[in-house]
Order: C-alpha cells, then sequence, then structure tokens
C-alpha cells in the first residue's frame, strides 16, 4: 500500500509575506521520499498595521469594515501573493498564477460590495471572502512554487474541492460520504504527482457554495483529507511546528520541561481543548469518531527526527511521568443550574456541533435538588447566549472571572494522592483554590482558580516544578 503522509503547515510555518517558504520546500523534499505528500496550507501572515497578523484574521476586519459601511484599502489582500510570487516564481508561473490571483481578487470584491450592501459581513459572503484572500489562493500559489523548484506537484482546484460540509458556513461540519463521492480528482492527482496542495479552512457544500470551518479548521482539514485517503492509501498526518509537544507551554514554563514522546488521542484532545497549541481537538475528534486510529505527529520542522506520536493506544512507557502536561486557561465562566434542565442544554450544544469547549463538572445538592456546574472555556461565548442558557433554566447562575489549571495523563490514576499533592502546590503559592475536579475516566485533573493578573500562569509553573516528585510517588 502505497505511503502518505498529510502535512499541514500553518500561517507560522509559512512566516511573515512566506519568508520561510524556502524551509517548508525542504520539509517537503524530505519527506516525499518516503511517501507521497498532501500539504495543507493555512493562510499567510502579513505585517499590518504595525504587527503580525494572519490573512484571514486582517480579511475578517476588512470584511466587517465593509459591512459597517466603511470601506478600507483593500489591496492588502492581494499585495502578499504578488511578493511571494515574485520572490519564488519562476516567469512562467509567474503569469500563470496572476491571472488566477485576478480571478480570486474579483471574487473578493464582489463579497465585499455585497457585505456593504447587506450590512452583514456573514455566512457564503464571509467564506468566499476568507477563501479567495486565503487558503484558496495560497495553496494555488504554493503549487507553482514546487513547480518552480522542481517538485512535481499539482493543487487541488476549487472547483473539484472534495472537503464537503453542510451549509453552517461560518463553523461548518464534515461531510465524510458526500467528500468520499467527490475526491476522485484528489485520487487522481495523488497517483499523478508525487505533491499535492490543498488549503486548509475551507470547504464546500454538496451545491458548490463556499464553507469555513471554526479557526484551527486546517488542522481539520488534514484530518478530514487523512479519512479520505485511509481506506487506499497508508496514511498518517503531520503537524510541521517550531517544536514537538513539550510538557507545559514553553511562554509560560522556562525551565525543567519535559520532551513528550506519545500521547493517546484523550490526552491530545483534552490538552488541545484546556490551552496547549498542539493542534485543533476537533481534528482528533473526527478521525475518532470515524473508528480510525491514523497516526499522528507532532514534528519540529527544524529537527524533523524530533516528534510527538499521537495514536488512539500509543505504547504504555511505566517509566514515563504519568502527568504528562500542565496547561491551563484563562476568561472562562461556570453556569450552574439544575441537572435535568442542563442535560437538554448539554444535547442541544452537542447535537448543533457548533461548541465543544464545555465540561460538566461534579454535580452537588441545594435544597434537595441535583445541581450541575457546567464549565465554559470562553467566557465570552457564555456572555453571547445567557439568554440562550436561561431559556432551560431560568434560575441559572453564571459565574466569570475564572481560570482553570488542567493536569493530563491517562496513567494519572496509579498516582497515590495525586490531587491532593496538586492542590496543596497551588496554595503553597498564595493561590486560592475555587474547585477542584479529578475523574479518572477523563484522564485529566482541573483546578479551577480566580483568573486574575498571573494566577493561572503562575499556577501551572507551580504544578509542573511538582511533577517531579509526584512521579517519584508513582513508583
Amino acid at each position: 500500500m502505497t505511503s502518505i503522509t498529510v502535512a499541514k503547515f500553518g500561517g507560522s510555518a509559512l512566516g511573515v509575506d512566506g519568508v520561510l517558504i524556502p524551509k517548508i520546500i525542504d520539509r517537503i523534499k524530505q519527506m516525499k521520499q518516503d511517501s507521497k505528500v498532501v500539504a495543507v496550507f493555512s493562510a499567510p501572515l502579513i505585517e499590518y498595521e504595525g504587527k503580525n497578523s494572519s490573512m484571514t484574521d486582517v480579511a475578517i476586519r476588512v470584511g466587517r469594515n465593509y459591512a459597517s459601511s466603511n470601506p478600507v484599502e483593500i489591496e492588502v489582500l492581494r499585495e502578499v501573493y504578488d511578493r511571494i510570487a515574485s520572490r519564488y516564481l519562476d516567469e512562467t508561473a509567474k503569469k500563470t498564477f496572476a491571472d488566477q490571483l485576478e480571478k480570486f481578487y474579483r471574487q473578493v470584491i464582489i463579497s465585499l460590495k455585497q457585505a456593504a450592501e447587506n450590512r452583514r459581513f456573514v455566512d457564503v459572503i464571509r467564506s468566499r471572502t476568507l477563501a479567495y484572500s486565503g487558503e484558496v489562493t495560497m495553496s494555488y500559489l504554493m503549487g507553482h512554487v514546487m513547480q518552480s523548484q522542481g517538485i512535481n506537484a499539482a493543487y487541488v482546484p476549487i472547483e473539484k474541492w472534495p472537503i464537503i460540509t453542510d451549509d453552517n458556513f461560518e463553523a461548518a461540519s464534515f461531510l465524510v460520504n458526500e467528500s468520499r463521492q467527490n475526491s476522485g480528482h484528489l485520487m487522481q492527482l495523488i497517483e499523478e504527482n508525487d505533491v499535492v496542495v490543498i488549503g486548509g479552512f475551507i470547504g464546500k457544500t454538496v451545491d458548490g457554495l463556499e464553507t469555513t470551518y471554526e479557526r484551527g479548521g486546517s488542522d481539520r482539514t488534514a484530518a478530514d483529507i487523512s479519512i479520505l485517503l485511509h481506506d487506499k492509501y497508508d496514511t498518517k498526518v503531520s503537524f510541521e511546528k517550531d517544536s514537538a509537544v513539550l510538557s507545559a507551554d514553553p511562554k509560560i514554563v522556562k525551565d525543567g520541561l519535559d520532551f513528550v514522546q506519545y500521547l493517546s488521542y484523550n490526552e491530545a484532545k483534552l490538552a488541545g481543548m484546556f490551552g496547549m497549541k498542539i493542534l485543533d481537538p476537533i481534528a482528533i475528534k473526527e478521525i475518532d469518531d470515524n473508528g480510525l486510529d491514523i497516526p499522528i505527529v507532532i514534528t519540529d520542522m527544524a529537527r524533523p527526527s524530533s516528534v510527538t506520536m499521537i495514536k488512539r493506544s500509543p505504547p504504555t512507557d511505566d517509566t514515563a511521568n504519568p502527568i504528562k502536561i500542565v496547561t491551563g486557561k484563562k476568561n472562562c465562566a461556570i453556569v450552574r443550574m439544575e441537572s435535568i434542565s442542563s442535560s437538554h442544554l448539554v444535547a442541544a450544544l452537542e447535537k448543533d456541533k457548533q461548541y465543544h469547549d464545555f465540561v460538566k463538572l461534579s454535580p452537588y445538592v441545594s435544597d434537595d435538588t441535583e445541581m450541575t456546574r457546567l464549565l465554559f472555556l470562553d467566557a465570552d461565548y457564555v456572555k453571547r447566549h445567557e439568554k440562550h442558557f436561561r431559556a432551560y433554566y431560568p434560575k441559572s447562575e453564571v459565574v466569570y472571572g475564572r481560570g482553570v489549571v488542567t493536569l493530563i495523563g491517562d496513567e494519572m490514576w496509579r498516582v497515590p494522592k495525586i490531587a491532593s499533592t496538586a492542590s496543596s502546590t497551588i496554595s503553597e503559592h498564595d493561590i486560592n483554590i475555587l474547585n477542584l475536579d479529578a475523574q479518572e475516566e477523563t484522564s485529566r485533573i482541573l483546578i479551577i482558580v480566580e483568573d486574575k493578573g498571573s494566577s493561572v500562569g503562575d499556577a501551572i509553573k507551580a504544578i509542573h516544578s511538582t511533577r517531579v516528585k509526584i512521579h517519584g510517588a508513582s513508583k
């Protein structure tokens, strides 16, 4: 069976104005020695208003300005591609791409005019603007770049897009069967080329209208492509990063970080959900929901031999620290409501597939009524939907200003007094614990603290510094 690596390159891998593209080319040349490659690209980074921003963020700002009857300069949505093309394409490729860029840019202009007329930057108008100022254009450009570098490569044309979704344009859901029916051209390109390039984040409805995933959607595209290829090819997914997975965010914890060699799907989903920028946890969920066990690797682009392997059931290492990751999130909120009502709310959220960043904490009893606490990892989401929550239970209580610190590891159950040791460590640093939720079956311990100043970061550092002592207790 032919081997395929689905490699995802994000905006940071591309660099501002594509300055890191030569490193990507070198990396792809390495990968194609061992397998065919499907390269998934995010939108590029650009310097905008004095700071480095994703083209997606810039396009959203431009679109919202147009919807507010405040037209702004839009050349920025194409200039980055001209700069990259002038740097990396040969003359023939420059002309071909210039024609494609002009076509895409016209689509962007039309969509922005519609946003101005409707005074709304939503649905297919938003999706079309983001697609043709971002990932679709970048994928065409990277296809030409690889061809100019002598690589046998092709890009997936938007007219033959294999990622089919529902018509929830701004937060689409992947439709597996419909995508399989539309994957014939992708398969043909793979057979004919060493490398196939496709844009992430973007989908199409059955009717051919452009959609987008939620933010982080390029990770999902890589996972979805691997699902489509799994039956025919020996497939793995590689997320190309500036580091493999470490035991905490190096921006928070500076000392004593450990390299994490293996993660289970469960551990990786939890880590992504609770603050580690490993990958979008929905990407793993989609593979998991389809009953597949596709290897996922987080690869350090600078040292490709340094990888973290993510599998459904990775090998067990009794010598490894059972606390694999300590992470955390600020800006959380807790919603308290009667348990029966909360079950209806949770069912609606899960059915909608619109929101996944919440967990049920242990219930409690108040006035002979069982109450449930839902921890939402995005307080802004709660603020926007308070009325919706109260429709399920008018007496719902919402508490803002919460942060959560999370210990993650499928093997933590074998460590005696792990929860008490972690909580006492935080208390020693004068951080007030508001709630502790430890559930063996979920492989995580949640410690809820007040989100004030550096409390979340301080708690992460405190617990991470105690990992060695806790590990010693497990032996």
